[in-house]
């Protein structure tokens, strides 16, 4: 081919182009879930403010809001969601097996998982630090008062790994109490078995205002011993569902940015923004087709969630039971670590 030539270069600009601008095909998870109307979200067994079901069998929390906006997005319908409990130990056999479509169960991303155990990580959506919680009455101000003590952990998780680390690192010969189940680790704490329970801040406060009879009884020391960057995980090899994950979690993200709501979303198609037209599929903007879906398949997200600060506030944030600070989980523009890639 002889690149000199002016209109050799037209041709081959033109044939790029429309490539880039061709719809997406939607991919084999996500006909597989259109197939049988239904998304399966693997979640936690029971972590309050990220995923736990009510009395009447309710799923609810900041992960669930995930699996909720996916479906609202490729089915739309919000509520065409099977949940299914896993524990620690089952959550990368379910997903690389595909016994789920995604795991949303506050679930750490690290090189281990993202590179060798056929899983992508997609975005965080809680950026976290692992804690530890004592008794009040013991005292304790700081972790590394943890010197020669039992310390309660589940096995299985990098909370397990962390707090080796951080023993022989510091020389406080830590004697670890493991349980494979979350629900074992949780009573042995508050039967006073462990000096101490270690795992992801967020989490420690989940169980202190759901477990304890008496939350103001214990405490949650100041000291986090890692980086706990939380978010859903889909398998590896479908592109396709990757990217949908992934740019739904963005467009939560840029809703908030934009001040697009929950109760404005319908107001909010109007705008002459051009971000925000890019958003809700208003005016000739459609970027649904990239993904395989329909132009309005974020506005749908938004409006059944809510943007990714109502997400956060209504589920773990300073208002709700868990009482948790925004910190590193506000926006980029405001202090945080959340920011969005570009919905265009």
């Amino acid at each position: 081919m002889n690149l000199n030539k002016p209109k050799t270069w037209t041709l081959l600009l033109a044939a790029l182009g429309a490539a880039m601008a061709a719809p997406a095909h939607a991919g084999k998870t996500l006909d597989a879930i259109k197939a049988r109307g239904q998304i399966i979200c693997g979640v936690s067994t029971g972590v309050h403010g990220f995923s736990a079901a009510d009395s009447g069998g309710k799923w609810s929390g900041l992960d669930v809001d995930v699996c909720k906006a996916l479906a609202a997005a490729t089915l739309r319908d919000p509520e065409k969601v099977k949940y299914v409990p896993l524990a620690s130990q089952q959550r990368f056999t379910a997903l690389q097996s595909g016994e789920v479509d995604l795991l949303a169960r506050n679930t750490t991303f690290t090189l281990t998982r993202d590179a060798s155990q056929g899983l992508s990580s997609t975005v965080a959506n809680y950026y976290d630090g692992q804690g530890f919680m004592v008794p009040a009455k013991s005292k304790l101000k700081g972790a590394k008062q943890l010197k020669g003590q039992t310390v309660c952990v589940q096995s299985g998780t990098t909370s397990e790994k962390n707090l080796a680390s951080f023993s022989k690192a510091n020389g406080l010969n830590i004697k670890p109490v493991v349980f494979e189940q979350f629900e074992a680790a949780n009573a042995a704490y508050f039967s006073g078995r462990c000096v101490a329970y270690t795992t992801d801040a967020s989490g420690l406060a989940s169980i202190r205002m759901k477990e304890a009879k008496n939350p103001k009884e214990h405490v949650i020391l100041p000291d986090l011993i890692s980086k706990e960057p939380l978010g859903p995980m889909v398998r590896r090899g479908d592109d396709e569902w990757f990217a949908i994950v992934k740019w739904v979690m963005y467009g939560l993200l840029e809703a908030e940015e934009y001040g697009v709501t929950q109760a404005n979303v319908d107001k909010m198609k109007a705008s002459t923004d051009p971000v925000v037209q890019r958003l809700l599929g208003g005016g000739n903007e459609d970027t649904g087709k990239l993904l395989g879906l329909d132009k309005e398949w974020l506005a749908r997200a938004i409006k059944a969630t809510g943007n990714y600060g109502e997400s956060f506030e209504r589920n773990v944030g300073p208002a709700s039971a868990l009482g948790l600070p925004r910190g590193l989980n506000n926006q980029w523009n405001k202090g945080g670590l959340m920011y969005a890639y570009p919905i265009r």
